[in-house]
């Protein structure tokens, strides 16, 4: 196929949107990038930093986001909270390819039924996960030795210096106000748990323990479902990561821990951490890129219109690749 047009990112200027654009031009040195913001010079040091970009002032407050007439783009990016959809109406009018990574669990109900009501004009990649998908990804990896996996539990450990800019602190914010409970899957029942049932302590790999509690994310029923497991579990704490406590850069470590079967029939346990000397952001671009490298087809077919989650995309044996490639390490968690 040839050159794809050019990726529209929404919130190119950000943190998110930024790192995953100078992720995608080390993968496609070629491929065209369009940096979307509301401050044009901030967007335009980006686009000059990558180089082969361009960067254009939006207004996601209109259905044309602000952009000229005539522009032509291979996929919208929505590395911000899309809060009235107009990027994803301006992907299906134009039948383009859309991610969102900021609608938690509690918000993407509006995604899906746009995407429902117009199930032909364009994929729809809801990658509002953890670092949007890596973590499922990773822990699917694992679970590819299992017969049956009985149950899934992840623990994230974020820093609380590395929360992301203002659009990042501004989602975790809104989420905490949509709900206080976590989802969890409990003997094949999708629960809420709250108060003593939701909070648990994290471990790190050097033995640390956070206290933590269980959120309500889609890495839940992504995995739950992808896997057949009865029990799934998302633990979250925040707090100050090894990394920093090293005075190094704020680290992020996430524990992956499955239970289940091998070919056998004989119990199979692993557990092992992803962890990241420079935070979440490395691990979230990765996300966002792999997605859009599938969806705007540089990797694999053609993605059909529709709602799709990245485990319903993408390979976690290539995921895991990517994420080693940008200075992620996964350790075996001490007694596995």
């Amino acid at each position: 196929m040839g050159q794809p047009e050019s990726v529209l990112v929404l919130g190119g200027s950000g943190q998110a949107g930024r790192t995953t654009a100078a992720l995608l031009r080390r993968w496609h040195p070629a491929l065209p990038l369009t940096i979307a913001a509301r401050d044009l010079d901030r967007a335009q040091r980006v686009a000059d930093d990558l180089g082969a970009a361009t960067a254009v002032t939006v207004d996601l407050c209109r259905s044309d986001l602000g952009l000229p007439a005539g522009h032509r783009y291979s996929a919208v990016v929505a590395a911000l909270w899309d809060d009235r959809l107009n990027g994803l109406h301006y992907a299906q009018h134009h039948g383009l390819p859309y991610l969102s990574i900021s609608s938690g669990l509690a918000e993407i109900a509006p995604e899906v039924v746009a995407g429902a009501q117009r199930a032909d004009a364009s994929p729809i990649l809801v990658a509002s996960h953890w670092c949007a998908g890596s973590i499922v990804l990773a822990a699917l990896d694992s679970a590819r030795e299992f017969e049956r996996v009985d149950s899934i539990r992840i623990g994230a450990l974020l820093d609380e210096q590395d929360t992301g800019g203002p659009a990042g602190t501004a989602d975790l914010e809104r989420w905490s106000t949509a709900t206080s409970a976590g989802l969890v899957r409990r003997d094949g029942v999708f629960s809420w748990v709250n108060g003593p049932d939701a909070q648990t302590d994290v471990t790190g790999l050097d033995g640390t323990a956070w206290s933590g509690q269980g959120i309500a994310i889609l890495d839940v029923p992504s995995l739950a479902l992808a896997t057949g497991a009865p029990n799934v579990r998302f633990d979250f704490a925040l707090g100050e990561s090894a990394g920093r406590r090293r005075g190094e850069h704020p680290s992020v470590e996430v524990r992956i821990d499955l239970d289940g079967t091998d070919a056998t029939g004989a119990p199979l346990r692993r557990s092992r951490y992803l962890v990241h000397p420079a935070g979440q952001r490395p691990l979230t671009a990765v996300g966002i890129a792999l997605g859009v490298e599938r969806l705007i087809g540089l990797r694999g077919a053609a993605v059909p219109p529709g709602v799709h989650t990245p485990e319903s995309l993408l390979d976690p044996g290539y995921a895991v690749e990517r994420l080693v490639e940008s200075g992620a390490t996964f350790v075996d968690a001490p007694g596995d």
